[in-house]
């Protein structure tokens, strides 16, 4: 495989070769700019190499694949590299209308549309396409392969594009739609396939239940796997999977296996799963509405397995994979689909926007964490969840390093709390806030958690305003922070110290 700098070295070298690229073959050296900032979801470096007449671009990835970019917000990987892009958009101009053609069609099928498309190219760029093609090939040094091989190659490529070429719109963080409408599989099977060979192997080989059942995220991969593919015979591979569980707390695997061993209604299993219970308050309610009669115990199960679980992957929760393809360290993988799922989101999925932020974050993509979070703040109608929900955006947003905008956004989550003013409540002032209808409550904010958490924020940001010289905003933030610790009936020891390390920083640290 030839570096894709000297490639297009190569190229720029021969005046004849670029112009011949840029006219029948769209690819313009000249045009490697795209209509707007983009990057990849991954982080990782991207580079404009060329464009095309209709404002697309050609994009250069880290490890050396072409990604495209259309002008319309669809992107799509071409190919593995350099020499294969290449390749592609030589050997089939116009490859556009090429990425869902059928792979199984006749050579007669795909030869008609390959020549009905090049004839159209021929009658605007002028008819010696073949000449120029075979001119391009050899000046710089790449193969001409059979158009069906080529399309082979194009659609490949297609399928790779995500999850570590998703294409983001730099500004607003919004995915780039896929350039094609292949079928690819959903993102269960991806992430259920390590659980199904684990389940099977535990099936055939009691020696590996140690091994399977002591690691966290294997053990809870297979019962999931276990879930969608029951059998008789798996109840005590069940009850190894159930005691490893236990140790970790009560966690949605706890359950899950408790209801799969509990299925198979052995009188030894009540006994088991209500001593479980009784160890521990927190299993107790997780297990909720245990039977006191072992004959009780199927039934039981029968409905936590309807309203909960299931046997068809497909009704099972996005977060669900998305979580399980994080722990398996499939970071990429679970970042894209939270993606996808966020851009989806509409104004009715308020507790779904929270989830994502919740997940995003924990995955460390506090930028993506952020538009979640902006976006669940602007659905409450309740005061309260409002106010709490600006809080979490400050606390990312301060984590991301937008300091100034965290505390706008904590401002505003204390004036959405305290309430509006005492003005009529068609008045401009309470329009222009758009705040949210005050919630009934015995208690002020001030005086419950909410008011240490949102005093605590006034001195992180005062620190990190005075570590980036926004000597203003640390002041800002001091100031009130005082004002509100000075008003709490029971501050933290916590919350003493944070105050006292933003005094000691922002004094040490004058404008």
């Amino acid at each position: 495989m030839t570096r894709p700098d000297h490639l297009l070295a190569v190229l720029r070298r021969n005046p004849d070769l670029v112009r011949l690229a840029a006219g029948s073959f769209d690819f313009d050296l000249d045009r490697a700019e795209h209509v707007e900032e983009v990057r990849l979801a991954s982080g990782a470096p991207l580079t404009a190499v060329a464009g095309d007449d209709t404002g697309g671009t050609y994009f250069i990835c880290a490890d050396g694949a072409v990604l495209y970019a259309s002008s319309e917000g669809e992107a799509g990987l071409i190919g593995a590299s350099m020499d294969e892009a290449l390749e592609i958009l030589f050997g089939l101009p116009g490859w556009h209308d090429y990425t869902e053609l059928d792979l199984a069609a006749d050579d007669e099928a795909l030869e008609a549309v390959f020549n009905r498309t090049e004839d159209e190219i021929r009658g605007s760029y002028g008819p010696e396409l073949d000449a120029d093609r075979s001119t391009l090939l050899s000046g710089v040094g790449l193969r001409e392969l059979p158009r069906r091989e080529l399309l082979h190659r194009l659609q490949e490529s297609l399928l790779r594009t995500e999850p570590e070429f998703l294409l983001l719109n730099a500004d607003e963080g919004c995915a780039y739609a896929l350039l094609d409408r292949l079928r690819r599989p959903p993102l269960w099977q991806a992430v259920l396939a390590p659980g199904r060979t684990d389940l099977a192997w535990m099936r055939a080989d009691r020696t590996c239940w140690d091994a399977i059942a002591g690691d966290p995220v294997r053990r809870a991969t297979v019962l999931r796997a276990a879930q969608y593919d029951r059998q008789p015979g798996d109840l005590q591979l069940l009850r190894v999977l159930l005691l490893q569980e236990v140790r970790c707390g009560p966690t949605e695997e706890l359950r899950l296996a408790a209801v799969l061993v509990a299925l198979h209604g052995e009188t030894e299993d009540h006994a088991l799963l209500s001593s479980l219970r009784e160890s521990d308050p927190d299993v107790h309610f997780l297990l909720g509405g245990f039977p006191v009669s072992a004959r009780a115990l199927t039934q039981w199960a029968a409905d936590f397995d309807d309203s909960d679980y299931g046997q068809d992957p497909h009704d099972e929760y996005d977060l669900t994979w998305t979580a399980l393809a994080r722990r398996q360290g499939r970071t990429e993988l679970a970042r894209a689909a939270l993606i996808r799922i966020l851009d989806d989101t509409g104004p009715r999925d308020g507790a779904l926007l929270g989830s994502l932020a919740n997940e995003l974050k924990i995955l460390g993509d506090l930028g993506q964490a952020i538009r979640a979070r902006r976006l669940h703040a602007s659905l409450q109608d309740d005061a309260d969840k409002r106010g709490a929900a600006l809080v979490d955006l400050v606390s990312l947003q301060r984590l991301h390093g937008e300091v100034e905008a965290a505390w706008q956004s904590l401002r505003r989550a204390v004036t959405v709390l305290d309430g509006p003013p005492p003005l009529p409540p068609t008045s401009q002032l309470e329009l222009d806030l758009d705040l949210p209808k005050p919630s009934c409550q015995t208690f002020t904010w001030r005086e419950l958690g909410l008011g240490v958490r949102v005093t605590e924020e006034h001195f992180l940001i005062t620190q990190a305003a005075v570590l980036l010289g926004l000597h203003e905003v640390a002041q800002a933030a001091l100031r009130s922070g005082v004002t509100m610790l000075d008003g709490l009936a029971h501050p933290t020891e916590n919350l003493r110290q944070a105050a006292e390390a933003a005094q000691t920083l922002a004094a040490t640290r004058p404008a």
